[in-house]
């Protein structure tokens, strides 16, 4: 029996462990899922047949060790921090690893050993990054092999709310990491365009006059992601004219963060007591201590209004810093609710020549979720991650080393295995 090994049950791994309860039964093979809130894993296994809940302290290597050498496969659903830890247990072990996350530098360094142990490390392998990489390197291959020559590349991907649950002025809701959300961006971002390299600081990031058009879904606006040109090199296009990866957000988000970053308000150095501090009172004294004023426009004052930041509600949290004191104001307002719909959308937009002619063509993915568990954003994490696994588990991905989805052997059964599930990108085509 093919023992599947799952660290971490949180709520992007809700559609991931459904998948493979699934898959374990279909093809009786086993799925061990871990996590420090054993009662969580429980609620989510149900107790499904082939399938068996693990208290796991992932600091604690003698047990993560014992774990991972029952298992084939070992897929690290935790914080990106922690996958060091996992992966050199697998490394140990000589057991194969997929995350959805950014190869972390550890993991990176042990490429060598990982090769070596004939071993399998698939990073990388959940939304972005994950089937973005997928998406765009089918379209980037197809123009090559078709004889077409690549001159612009943007790739676009939001985690948003969908239309029918938007009822809050920031038309946002968050249903990922919310530390992530309030972060975002602070390294500034890195990116070509026309030929030049753009160091753009994190002050001009959030603008709401940079939009796009989604098909059937209107206009969104975009901030370009940390360091877009490290991708051009691995999309085998260094020598594009323009390439850019982005976040897309509503306007009046963008409008409103750009706000939110002017006042130093994701500040993490000074931190305030809040034992006995308001919202008010903690926004007058960070403007005081920064020497900034709240001249904020009407929209602006709304969406800091809608955050509670002029609220008389005492935080009573004990030391924070400015980001904290603004993630328990995003996590109390914008969170999805139970019966909340998230949305994902993705968009590739690809200007190309093929001799004299210019071409360009555009690709899109919209996917809605069912509410706050069953969400877009857990869907197209978890998929990717647990298709890669099954296919790795049935011989169908054979390869060995540190990789992330960017080649054929990888992309292309996953991408057809996500159509079945219902993960189908639209394509438009044009003149450049």
């Amino acid at each position: 029996m093919k023992k599947i090994l799952l660290f971490g049950a949180g709520k992007s791994s809700t559609i991931l462990i459904e998948y493979l309860k699934k898959k374990c039964i279909e093809y009786d093979w086993h799925l061990t899922v871990a996590d420090n809130d054993l009662k969580l894993v429980e609620n989510k296994l149900q107790g499904a047949k082939n399938t068996s809940a693990s208290y796991i302290n992932i600091n604690e290597e003698e047990n993560r060790i014992y774990l991972i050498r029952q298992a084939d496969v070992v897929i690290s659903m935790l914080p990106a921090a922690l996958h060091f830890l996992v992966a050199q247990s697998c490394i140990d072990a000589g057991r194969h690893l997929l995350t959805a996350s950014y190869i972390d530098p550890h993991i990176r360094a042990s490429a060598p050993i990982i090769q070596q142990k004939g071993l399998l490390f698939l990073c990388e392998m959940g939304l972005d990054p994950g089937i973005d990489h997928m998406s765009a390197m089918q379209m980037i291959h197809s123009i090559q092999n078709n004889g077409g020559e690549i001159y612009s590349f943007h790739s676009h991907c939001g985690g948003l709310v969908a239309p029918e649950s938007d009822n809050n002025p920031w038309h946002y809701k968050i249903s990922w990491n919310p530390r992530n959300i309030i972060l975002a961006g602070k390294t500034g971002a890195v990116y070509k365009e026309d030929g030049e390299i753009i160091n753009m600081p994190y002050e001009l990031l959030f603008n709401e006059n940079r939009t796009i058009e989604v098909t059937g879904e209107g206009r969104y606006a975009w901030y370009p992601n940390r360091d877009s040109i490290s991708y051009s090199k691995l999309y085998d296009l260094a020598q594009c004219e323009t390439f850019i990866r982005t976040t897309l957000r509503h306007p009046d988000y963008c409008l409103g963060w750009k706000k939110i970053v002017d006042l130093k308000l994701t500040d993490e150095d000074k931190k305030y007591n809040t034992s006995k501090l308001s919202y008010s009172g903690f926004f007058k004294e960070h403007l005081a201590y920064h020497r900034l004023t709240d001249n904020s426009d009407s929209k602006q004052k709304k969406l800091l209004s809608f955050l509670g930041l002029y609220d008389n509600e005492i935080i009573g949290r004990g030391l924070l810093t400015a980001a904290e004191i603004l993630q328990i104001c995003a996590e109390q307002q914008l969170m999805l609710q139970p019966n909340d719909r998230d949305m994902v959308i993705m968009m590739h937009e690809i200007g190309y020549r093929t001799g004299e002619a210019e071409k360009k063509v555009k690709s899109s993915l919209v996917v809605k979720g069912e509410n706050s568990l069953e969400t877009a954003m857990a869907k197209t994490v978890g998929l990717p991650l647990g298709i890669a696994t099954i296919m790795i588990l049935k011989g169908k991905i054979g390869l060995s080393g540190l990789h992330i989805p960017v080649i054929p052997e990888i992309y292309e059964p996953v991408l057809k295995e996500l159509k079945n599930e219902g993960i189908i990108f639209k394509e438009e085509k044009g003149k450049g």
